[in-house]
């Protein structure tokens, strides 16, 4: 998350220093389109699969991808592509509660550091920079250690762990805010501090936060599959993609397939979410 900030920094510059915004690339729209197709596969996964996720063949295990299984069976003989379609849901909402969980936990932090006064802004940054120095998958393992696996607990797990980097972020903005004229016109002419807040901080704050949770939540999707890899994300017979990794991972050889498949589902989604957050980057600093 730490590398997000330091590329938002480094796309303003170079914004500023040419003057323009590169045009819209056909990527771009390519990444609009998966969104479309992504939000009709959450909501109605049973229009691109007439299989059932968890039914199992085992007399059709390890096949290859023919016409009747598009993506082939994996060794108890599930349709890989039923799996993938039914196991986008659980990915994605991981990888978006992770990130909600991290924005609101760090723009709480962040405005109580900012408005707080010296000692809480200096307590909660050390804390802050302190949690900085893990690595979020590292510092979501040792959530997940504490809470135990499953879906929620590892949503909650990496949203804890994004949520130095966006108090970070969101305590420079808040700071920036709280110095400027109409915030002090604001005070000298009495308004209530939580008004000032919510009027003038928030609104100010929420633009970068946006962005950066945009760029999160890739690193978000991509940390939620590893942690299911390792078996700590949701429990069977339910699947994400990270699990359906896992489950191939022992069939490289001879049923490729059965993680390939998933990992470039994990790929493809990361690289959408990247687009965009770049994209909001760029009219951001216009």
């Amino acid at each position: 998350m730490s590398s997000a900030v330091t590329v938002l920094a480094e796309t303003e510059a170079a914004v500023l220093t040419t003057g323009r915004v590169r045009p819209r690339s056909p990527l771009l729209a390519a990444a609009a389109t998966l969104f479309v197709l992504l939000a009709l596969v959450l909501a109605f996964p049973g229009l691109f699969t007439a299989h059932s996720p968890e039914a199992t063949d085992v007399a059709a295990a390890l096949r290859p991808p023919d016409g009747r299984h598009w993506l082939g069976t994996d060794q108890l003989g599930r349709d890989v592509y039923a799996r993938l379609v039914y196991g986008t849901r659980l990915s994605v909402l991981i990888a978006v509660g992770a990130t909600l969980i991290g924005v609101g936990g760090g723009a709480l932090l962040g405005l109580l550091s900012a408005c707080g006064g010296r000692r809480v802004d200096f307590a909660l940054m050390r804390i802050v920079e302190v949690l900085l120095g893990f690595p979020e998958l590292l510092l979501a393992l040792l959530v997940v250690a504490l809470l135990g696996g499953g879906t929620l607990n590892v949503a909650i797990a990496l949203g804890i762990a994004g949520v130095p980097s966006y108090a970070r972020l969101v305590r420079g903005q808040a700071r920036l805010v709280l110095r400027s004229e109409y915030v002090e016109a604001a005070r000298v002419l009495g308004v209530r501090p939580w008004r000032t807040v919510l009027r003038h901080v928030l609104p100010n704050v929420g633009g970068p936060l946006v962005v950066l949770a945009s760029i999160g939540l890739g690193s978000a999707i991509v940390s939620g599959a590893g942690l299911s890899v390792l078996g700590l994300g949701p429990v069977p017979p339910d699947a994400d993609w990270g699990a359906m990794v896992a489950d191939g991972k022992d069939f490289l050889q001879t049923a490729w397939w059965i993680s390939v498949f998933p990992g470039l589902a994990v790929t493809v989604l990361v690289v959408a979410t990247t687009l965009a957050g770049r994209r909001l980057q760029l009219r951001a600093v216009r």
